[in-house]
């Protein structure tokens, strides 16, 4: 019995191969039809009353001028096998084109109301927690480092890790989007995210809460190509900039909800819980609970969103895609308190399908059989699609876009990493300056119960001296001596004994490891009950003024962010991103006069905001310049190397903190400047119906 199932993994199982068309009106070879121009009905736009179907299109008799297009366009001594399917692919291609100024009709009859903004507070959420996914890890950090005993590899690690896992993820969700569905996938994307986002929240182990993060960048990665493709789907011409635009601010507010959320959890160490001595559940899980909580509500609330109708037409599923587009016409008019309007369009354009379905029986081999033959064909089609967005039509309009993404990655997120790195190392500076330095002093018989802070002993001697309940921070011991000294209880960080001599001493219950001791003679010493695993020891004050700037860097963008939806549709995409980019490039060439906190902070805020509208005019292009079918695919590649940009940037500005500021800032607005040129090459998609 044949598997008659309406799942959607099950409608799109194909074949590759020869496909043999029959025989009808299309031309073989290089022979014309000979045919009227008349021939050709006039009524291929508009609702003809009559007879419900467009005569022109129903018919299917090609305009001559149209053949002699084809002709031109296909490639000269196609094999024999072949050549239907290039015949096949032409026609689709003229139904495509009908399709898209018949799309845009019906679209603009449902009008822009109630359904469309539904779905954008939808995807909205799903946006926002693609925004708060980058700032995660970040706010985490400096905490998780204590509580799982982190180097600072490590910590650099994680940060890429995420990029990582989103790189991967918008290059193979977003193409299986143009397979299975955008609503599908979406919610694919989302549930992988939410689960390991959740799990990475009660993970112990360093590996495992990395890995959850992959896993969970994996899943989000695959939102920002899906969302961008799914909404435009719903708009028509003169309100597809703008929206976008609009929609492009729930990245900011996930930033915003990001950094008020880590500022107001993470502070309280207390809010937690301890399951005997191993397991912690400290503040910063909670935070990591409640990132996780915009997708939860993006994912169910996607539960009663319609699938995109461009989307189910282009796979020939005509009914269906009716039927939302109904229901928009009627949410809308509803909404507008028109009931009584009435959804005119009977019938939709439909491109010939030129994949065949194979129907898999059920008695053909094992489940996991059938189902590898699905995952298999669909991968191939995905890399299909990819090489698509290869060939000779879109070309260079991919290496453009594909450039312009990547240079605007490298600087904006190498930068945004810079910043705060920058911020701490001022600070440190400062901080060492106060230093406070203690020469051969002698103490003997006294105890230290209070907190040492940023000192420095030289050449001291301690005789019968009680260390006891107490915290050293940042504290440097140099060819000290301790004698008959006991400390208990005792919390150090940053702290180390160098060439120091120890002599009978009893360290109880304390975190002095041996590293702490460098080049030190240690003579009958003990140490008893060392403290275990890493304990949180000092609120450290300058990482609430990490999440300050990353709160104040999103807030900025807000000016920018609204400027750019106004403006999108008037002064157009392509002058968006070139002028975004060269003011960014200016923005960033006044770093080299920040010299304190407040000003870098200054200057972080003004670049976001300058970068905003080119990020904006760019997914806003990216979706406008594919058709349908390539979509996703097209966007999630360019979205895959923009994360490849930001791994790259990340790692090349943070290597240089400390050193110079030369070579970030050079290499940042060179890139911004060569990106911002080069993007006013791209073909303008302000007037163009969505193909």
């Amino acid at each position: 019995g044949y598997r008659n199932t309406n799942q959607v993994s099950d409608d799109y199982r194909y074949q590759d191969g020869n496909y043999d068309a029959p025989n009808d009106g299309y031309y073989r070879g290089g022979d014309e039809p000979t045919q009227e121009e008349d021939a050709q009905s006039d009524v291929t736009e508009g609702h003809d009353e009559d007879d419900e179907v467009y005569e022109g299109e129903y018919q299917g008799i090609p305009h001559p001028d149209d053949i002699k297009e084809k002709q031109k366009k296909r490639a000269p001594a196609v094999d024999d096998e072949y050549r239907d399917r290039a015949d096949l692919m032409a026609e689709r291609m003229e139904d495509e084109e009908q399709l898209a100024h018949q799309y845009e009709n019906i679209i603009e009859e449902c009008g822009h109301g109630r359904f469309q903004w539904t779905l954008f507070f939808v995807l909205g959420l799903a946006l926002m927690a693609d925004g708060v996914e980058v700032f995660v890890v970040g706010f985490v950090l400096p905490s998780a480092e204590k509580d799982m005993c982190l180097s600072s590899s490590n910590k650099g690690m994680l940060g890429l890790i995420v990029y990582l896992g989103m790189m991967v993820g918008a290059v193979l969700l977003g193409g299986l989007a143009d397979k299975l569905g955008r609503k599908q996938c979406l919610i694919i994307s989302l549930a992988i995210n939410a689960a390991f986002a959740f799990l990475s929240s009660f993970v112990q182990g360093y590996g495992f809460f990395l890995f959850c993060r992959l896993i969970s960048g994996l899943g989000i990665g695959g939102t920002l190509p899906i969302v961008f493709a799914y909404f435009s789907e719903f708009l028509s011409r003169e309100k597809r900039g703008e929206h976008l635009s609009w929609l492009c601010m729930f990245w900011m507010i996930g930033g915003i909800y990001a950094s008020a959320m880590a500022w107001s959890i993470i502070p309280h160490y207390g809010w937690g819980f301890s399951m005997g001595t191993k397991y912690h559940f400290h503040s910063w899980r909670v935070f990591v609970l409640v990132c996780a909580l915009p997708c939860i509500a993006s994912l169910v609330a996607l539960k009663f969103m319609p699938e995109s109708p461009r989307f189910l037409l282009e796979i020939g599923k005509h009914d269906e895609a009716w039927m939302i587009l109904k229901q928009v016409h009627d949410t809308n008019m509803r909404a507008k308190g028109e009931p009584e309007r009435v959804f005119t369009v009977s019938y939709i354009k439909t491109p010939k399908q030129v994949d065949e379905f194979i129907e898999i029986q059920s008695s053909t081999g094992t489940w996991y059989q059938r189902w590898l033959v699905r995952i298999t064909t669909t991968l191939k089609q995905v890399w299909d699609n990819v090489l698509y967005c290869l060939t000779a039509q879109y070309r260079m309009n991919t290496l453009m876009l594909a450039v312009v993404w990547f240079t605007m990655a490298l600087s904006y997120y190498g930068l945004i990493v810079w910043f705060p790195d920058m911020i701490r190392y001022f600070q440190d500076e400062a901080y060492e300056s106060r230093v406070k330095i203690f020469d051969e002093e002698e103490v003997s018989h006294f105890t230290f119960n209070f907190t040492l802070e940023n000192q420095i002993h030289r050449n001291g001697e301690y005789r019968n001296d009680k260390f006891i309940g107490m915290k050293f921070k940042e504290v440097r011991f140099e060819d000290s001596l301790f004698e008959d000294c006991y400390f208990e209880d005792v919390r150090s960080s940053e702290t180390f004994f160098e060439n120091c001599t120890i002599i009978s001493t009893v360290f109880y219950n304390t975190d002095l490891y041996e590293h702490k001791f460098i080049n030190c003679r240690l003579i009958n010493s003990t140490f008893m009950k060392e403290k275990e695993g890493c304990h949180i020891d000092f609120e450290e004050d300058n990482d609430f003024l990490i999440y300050l700037v990353s709160f104040l860097g999103s807030l900025s963008v807000l000016p920018g962010n609204i400027i750019s939806a106004l403006l999108m549709d008037k002064i157009g995409r392509i002058k968006m991103i070139g002028g975004s980019m060269l003011i960014s490039a200016v923005c960033c060439f006044f770093l080299f006069f920040g010299n304190s906190e407040s000003a870098m902070i200054g200057w972080q805020c003004l670049f976001c905001g300058a970068s905003i509208a080119a990020w904006n005019a760019l997914d806003v292009i990216t979706v406008e310049l594919y058709p349908t079918d390539k979509r996703a695919t097209a966007f999630g590649i360019l979205n895959g190397l923009c994360k490849f940009g930001a791994i790259l940037g990340n790692s090349i500005f943070s290597s240089f903190v400390g050193i110079t500021k030369v070579v970030p800032i050079l290499l940042a607005s060179s890139a911004l400047v060569g990106g911002g040129l080069l993007a006013l090459r791209l073909p303008e998609t302000r007037e163009q119906v969505l193909m």
